[in-house]
């Protein structure tokens, strides 16, 4: 029998242990099926064994990383017999491996969720140590919180810094004074023009926008500065461009762009360029499915495409 396991990470006191303790005790959750609750790290909160007892709730400690093996987690299981289990993993451990390695062969892992304490978000990113592993963190999360947001709160600004490194996870907000969650991206370009002008240093909101909102750009006409690049996988005269973006570190440096399609005339332009040339592309935007995509999203159709100047800061940034 399939069991399914969710795996909530997050640094030392983001609240992964109030998370757990609440979901548990939540109508999805608490319906009398035998849960194990495996916690790898113990902060401030504490589980109330005799609270979860009654909800048929065993809790199991892990302090060593290797523990947290197949034989181990069979072990567990065997013990407890569980219907579904609970992982609060350490936050300063290796999730990539742990996804990675085997497990038991009934393991389904049904969600991984990544709580983030909004509060030291920002120191946290201005360390590249702990920004590294934040954004590992992000690529494999299907869920990210951030909890204890105050009015101030750059919510817009943390959802693209996880959007960019995993467009397919969604992104949640808490607050912690009664504060709004509603997450309205400011763009710094006006869509009510005819041809909607994208500077330099906008490129990533626009791509990050574009990519959770392809219809608000479906018919728009896009002007911007890009890289490009021309993957062997598309078709002749389809080309992406796109821009380099640090999405962690300066050692984390990744391409990101939409496919662009190509008339007779612009496929004449294009030949003009080889990969990283930079070109002023004017574009109109539709919505498609592609297999690149593995879904709809943002495709364009170049109608001009010029040279165009190096810029200064030629990396994209997204806060």
């Amino acid at each position: 029998m399939e069991v399914p396991v969710y795996l909530v990470n997050g640094f030392l006191e983001s609240g992964k242990t109030l998370f757990i303790d609440d979901a548990l005790k939540s109508e999805d959750f608490a319906d009398g099926d035998k849960t194990l609750l495996i916690a790898c790290e113990e902060g401030m909160e504490e589980y109330d064994e005799k609270q979860l007892a009654p909800l048929n709730v065993a809790i199991e400690y892990i302090e060593d990383e290797s523990e947290l093996n197949k034989d181990n987690l069979k072990k567990l299981c065997d013990k407890h017999k569980p219907m579904r289990i609970f992982i609060e993993f350490n936050g300063m451990w290796n999730m990539k491996n742990f996804l990675e390695n085997e497990q038991p062969s009934f393991f389904v892992m049904a969600q991984v969720i990544t709580l983030v304490d909004a509060s030291t978000f920002d120191m946290h990113m201005a360390n590249n140590d702990m920004k590294s592993i934040m954004m590992e963190k992000f690529k494999l999360s299907d869920m990210v919180i951030f909890n204890r947001c105050v009015k101030d709160t750059n919510r817009a600004g943390y959802r693209r810094s996880v959007k960019v490194v995993n467009g397919r996870t969604q992104v949640y907000f808490e607050s912690s004074d009664g504060s709004s969650n509603e997450v309205e991206e400011i763009l710094p370009f006006d869509l009510s023009k005819d041809v909607v002008e994208v500077a330099d240093e906008d490129f990533g909101i626009w791509y990050v926008d574009a990519m959770d909102n392809p219809d608000k750009y479906k018919g728009k006409t896009m002007k911007m500065k890009a890289v490009v690049y021309r993957p062997k996988s598309l078709f002749k005269d389809n080309f992406v461009p796109g821009r380099f973006a640090m999405t962690c570190c300066a050692d984390d440096i990744r391409f990101i762009g939409y496919k662009c399609k190509c008339d007779k005339v612009t496929a004449e332009q294009l030949k003009a360029f080889k990969d990283r040339d930079f070109i002023m592309l004017t574009a109109k935007v539709n919505v498609e499915y592609q297999m690149e995509y593995k879904g709809k999203g943002v495709v364009l159709y170049a109608t001009d495409i010029q040279p165009a100047e190096k810029p200064e800061d030629d990396i994209v940034y997204f806060n």
